[in-house]
C-alpha cells in the first residue's frame, strides 16, 4: 500500500532537494524525479520523494479533506489545520 500526501514546497535546496510544508510539519525531500520545481508549488510525496506536481486547487481540497477526516478522530490530538 502506498500513502502519498499533497505538500506545499517552501524552499528549494541545493543538491535536488527542498523543503516543503503539509500541516505545519516542515522537511525537506529529494525533487531528483520531478521537472522544474518552483516555491509554492504542490507535489505529491511520498518517503521523502517528491513523485509528481499537484494542481493547487486540487492539493487545497485534498488538505481540506484530510483536516475534516483528523476532526472526525477523537484521538487526533492536533489535526491538519
Amino acid at each position: 500500500m502506498c500513502l502519498a500526501i499533497p505538500a506545499r514546497v517552501t524552499a528549494l535546496l541545493a543538491n535536488d532537494e527542498a523543503r516543503i510544508e503539509v500541516g505545519g510539519v516542515h522537511k525537506v525531500i529529494s525533487i531528483a524525479l520531478v521537472d522544474e520545481v518552483a516555491v509554492g508549488d504542490y507535489l505529491i510525496v511520498h518517503v521523502g520523494f517528491a513523485i509528481g506536481k499537484l494542481d493547487p486547487a486540487e492539493a487545497e481540497q485534498t488538505l481540506a479533506l484530510f483536516a475534516q477526516m483528523a476532526q472526525l478522530d477523537p484521538s487526533n490530538p492536533a489535526p491538519y489545520q
